[in-house]
Formats: structure tokens, C-alpha cells, sequence
């Protein structure tokens, strides 16, 4: 992609990650002359955002001419947003396109861990990448191998805190922002006390998952790892309208098609804080389909370790899935995924999964990272502040395309 010089381009800012990670991403490109401007939509967007911005405290139904006419004042000429399916960023999305305005939708990483996704159209369905392998494999000759670099350190208490601070303030300033509705299902309240309840049954989630684990030593099995219902994955990019459906979906085929002696192992998302009870879910539909002594659930476990001892993994659509290609796991995508791709996932049927699973290509897939690498995964992570550091320096570099390496970190004093 062209960049207009660095001194006469605009940025807007519309929601983020919870956490200082767009604030100090702005100061960055602050430094370079670019000019910074940002829209909260709510508390948390304005607890995370200590400098000057508008506060958007209108509907939904204005919002659509709201942007466009704030677009056009400020002769803005980028879009920053994370997560490109809510409701007001698809809709500034294509305010954007009209205006010939470019827009860097920022997701969680298509390969993990240390990678997040930058793409300039949206992510998973939305994104313009080829699904043609061939693509892949002729794009990636000109390319180099993914670089050797230190591993992204990952605090899931950092990632805690941060969604605390924000949610919590969105709930707290509901009075100043009266008409904001989350792009998130229930209620936050709801949520915060489902994370209450996580916590205080996370030892015995752990020791119990543990113990499965060991009984499958030396049994064939297939791993299906949840993801949240109401990601917008599940939502806008797949045939199901929430987790327990396309549970019960895999249930069933596994029940009709899979050889008797394979055991299934479903695994809860570790950022599931609903008090829906999955364990009762999966062995009520495992009863009733005859297969309850195959059928296992776990709330906890390491997803790489249990992803190399499988025989396959299923998936929606999940980032999990890059972890059994790599390993040259059989991979099945049920939604729209950015690596669902011949060669790389089965592409036939579920039923057909369970008794002749196609292995990915080790060529191919390794084409595929290197492109990604090359157009849309920006070295660093959300979970420490080192992590949150190297992002900024990774996204400024992919985001105005100039040297960065003699920058001095921003100091987020303000976000301990």
C-alpha cells in the first residue's frame, strides 16, 4: 500500500483492546507530525484514552452521517479500529471506502502466539487474501522465512486487569454515554461475575483437566476447542448461531460417523466467563447421542500439548488451528477462516473427517505464514507491557513505513 507523506496524514481512532495499546500507538504517530484524533464511544474507550478526544453520545441510526461529516472536517485519512464486525466500526468502515479513506482493521493474531493481525479490508471473511494455494506458494518465493525472534511474554492477569478497568467503566459512566449499546452480548455485570465465578474454580477446573488428560494416554483423539459465542467469528463468520449449536453439530456427526474406539476431547475458550455449564451441555447431548463414554470436557489443559497428541482438530474458525498446522495436524474449519485453504484443511465433509483426515501440506502452509507474515501479522502482543511496546514499534513500521528503531518507549504509568 502507498502512504501519503508522513506530515500530511490524519488518523482516527475508534475502539481498541482494552489497555493502553492504541494511546500509546498515537503518541507514536504523534511524534512523526501526524495528526491524532479519537472518538469514545464509551467509559472504557475514555479511561483508556487520558488525551483529547469527542465523545460519539448519539445512536446508532445517526452515527452512519455523524462520521462521515467528522471524516470530511478533519480531512482524515486513516482509520484505526480493532475488530472490524462491530456494528459503528462497519458502518465507519463504509463511510471510509466512499471516502476513498484507507482503514487498518487491528485483530487478535491469525497466528499465535506473538503475532497480531493488521489487515487494511478486515479479518477472517472480510479479508481480501487468496484462498488459491498456488497463490501462497508463488507469492512466497520471493519472500524470506519468518524471522527467529524471542518469544511475546503473555500475562493473562495483564490481560484481566485491563478488561476490568475498561468494562468496569463502561459500566460506571452509563449516564454519560445513555444511548451506547456493546457490541458484546449480556450484560457486563452479568460478565463480571461470571469471572468471579471462573477464578474461584479455577484450581479444581485444573486439576480435574489434568486428570482426563492422563486417562487418554495412548487413546486416538480428536480435539475440538471452543471459542466465545458471542465473537463476532461465531457471529458473522460462521453457519452457527452460537457455541452450543455447532457443539451439537460436531456431536452428532462424531456420534454417526466416528470409529468406535476415538474419543473426542471438547475444550472450554480460558476466556469463557459465562455461567453456562458446558461440561452438563456436552454430556447431556453425549447421553442422549450414545456416546457419553467418549466424549470428554476439560476447562482447562495446555491447547499445545493436547494439540499434538490429537489425531485431528476441529474447529469454527478458531486462531487455535495454526497450532495443529503447524505440528501437521489434520485441521477441519466449520466457518470462514483465513487458513481454511485447500492443502492446508480437510475440505471435505465432517463426517468424512473422522476416518480419513487430510493432513496439511508442510509446503503450503508454510507459504501461507510467510505471506501473512509479509501483509497482515505485526510482531508483539497485549498481555505484558514489553509485549505492548514491541506492538507499537511493529504497527508504526507497517502503518507510515518509516525507520522507528531509535524510538524510546512511551511510559504507561498511567495504565498500572
Amino acid at each position: 500500500m502507498k502512504f501519503q507523506p508522513i506530515a500530511h496524514r490524519n488518523f482516527l481512532f475508534l475502539q481498541g483492546p482494552p489497555g493502553p495499546f492504541f494511546w500509546q500507538l498515537a503518541e507514536r504517530l504523534r511524534t512523526l507530525e501526524c495528526g491524532i484524533f479519537r472518538i469514545n464511544l464509551n467509559g472504557g474507550d475514555q479511561a483508556d484514552w487520558p488525551g483529547e478526544a469527542t465523545h460519539y453520545r448519539g445512536s446508532r441510526k445517526r452515527w452512519t452521517l455523524f462520521i462521515d461529516r467528522f471524516l470530511s472536517d478533519h480531512a482524515i485519512t486513516d482509520i484505526v479500529l480493532f475488530g472490524d464486525c462491530r456494528p459503528l466500526h462497519m458502518a465507519a468502515h463504509r463511510m471510509a471506502q466512499l471516502r476513498k479513506i484507507d482503514v487498518h482493521v487491528f485483530e487478535e493474531g491469525y497466528i499465535r502466539p506473538d503475532w497480531v493481525t493488521l489487515e487494511p479490508s478486515g479479518v477472517n471473511g472480510n479479508s481480501s487474501l487468496s484462498r488459491d494455494p498456488k497463490w501462497y506458494l508463488a507469492e512466497a518465493r520471493s519472500l524470506p522465512p519468518l524471522p527467529d525472534r524471542p518469544t511475546i511474554t503473555a500475562s493473562f492477569g495483564r490481560r484481566a486487569r485491563d478488561a476490568y478497568r475498561y468494562y468496569s467503566r463502561v459500566f460506571l459512566t452509563r449516564a454519560l454515554f445513555p444511548l451506547y449499546t456493546s457490541h458484546r452480548q449480556g450484560s457486563l455485570l452479568g460478565e463480571g461475575f461470571g469471572w468471579l465465578y471462573k477464578f474461584a474454580r479455577q484450581k479444581a477446573e485444573a486439576a480435574r483437566a489434568d486428570d482426563v488428560v492422563a486417562s487418554l494416554e495412548g487413546q486416538p483423539y480428536f480435539l475440538f476447542p471452543l471459542q466465545l459465542s458471542n465473537d463476532f467469528q461465531i457471529r458473522e463468520h460462521s453457519p452457527f448461531h452460537d457455541m452450543a449449536e455447532a457443539v451439537d453439530y460436531v456431536l452428532y456427526s462424531f456420534a454417526r460417523r466416528a470409529p468406535e474406539h476415538v474419543r473426542l476431547l471438547i475444550k472450554e475458550h480460558p476466556l469463557d466467563c459465562s455461567f453456562k455449564s458446558w461440561r452438563r451441555h456436552i454430556e447431556a447431548k453425549a447421553r442422549k447421542a450414545g456416546i457419553a463414554d467418549r466424549v470428554l470436557h476439560i476447562a482447562g489443559g495446555d491447547l499445545l500439548d493436547l494439540t499434538e497428541g490429537a489425531s485431528g482438530m476441529v474447529t469454527v474458525n478458531s486462531t487455535s488451528a495454526t497450532l495443529a498446522l503447524a505440528a501437521g495436524v489434520p485441521t477441519i474449519a466449520l466457518g470462514k477462516a483465513i487458513y481454511n485453504i485447500p492443502d492446508i484443511t480437510h475440505q471435505g465433509r465432517l463426517d468424512e473427517f473422522w476416518t480419513r483426515p487430510q493432513a496439511p501440506d508442510p509446503a503450503v502452509y508454510e507459504a501461507f505464514r510467510r505471506v501473512l507474515y509479509d501483509r497482515c501479522l505485526i510482531y508483539g502482543g497485549l498481555a505484558s507491557e514489553s509485549a505492548v511496546n514491541t506492538l507499537v514499534e511493529s504497527a508504526v513500521e507497517r502503518l507510515v513505513g518509516d525507520d522507528v528503531s531509535h524510538w524510546a518507549p512511551v511510559p504507561i504509568a498511567a495504565f498500572r
